[in-house]
């Protein structure tokens, strides 16, 4: 956890698109890096793209969707996100934490990257990637 608490080692990242990997049907979250041209492209299911492409577009729905629940409850609760970082690789599968402030408690939460992005986007908080994880799996953006 303390890895995840200091934010050495660690880049600010925006979701720049949501794409679809034709190849295998499924939908690719793709991250770019705030101050560089790093990409990171993340396959994720179609619920949670679904999910981040109306945070995106700022699309409401009459009922809460699960990510939109969740919000609700990190607000009832009087907590904050903090920030978001997806700070593992293993085995083609990506590991993310959401860290969480309430007063001077601070709670870090495993969760997969897919979640951790559209409740970040529905809180408005920081989305991080570890520098070994873009090296790992991350890209140059094409120009």
């Amino acid at each position: 956890m303390s890895e995840v608490m200091a934010m050495e080692g660690v880049v600010e990242v925006e979701v720049y698109e949501i794409l679809l990997d034709e190849s295998v049907k499924a939908p690719v979250v793709v991250l770019k890096e705030k101050n560089g041209d790093r990409i990171l492209p993340i396959w994720i299911g179609q619920a949670e793209a679904i999910s981040i492409a109306y945070a995106m577009e700022e699309i409401g729905t009459e009922r809460p969707l699960t990510h939109d629940l969740i919000k609700l409850i990190i607000d009832g609760f009087g907590a904050k996100l903090d920030k978001v970082v997806i700070n593992d690789l293993r085995d083609n599968t990506y590991f993310a934490r959401l860290i969480f402030k309430m007063d001077s408690t601070v709670i870090s939460i495993d969760a997969r990257p897919s979640d951790s992005i559209a409740i970040a986007l529905r809180t408005k908080s920081p989305i991080y990637v570890s520098e070994k994880v873009l090296k790992e799996g991350g890209a140059r953006a094409e120009q």
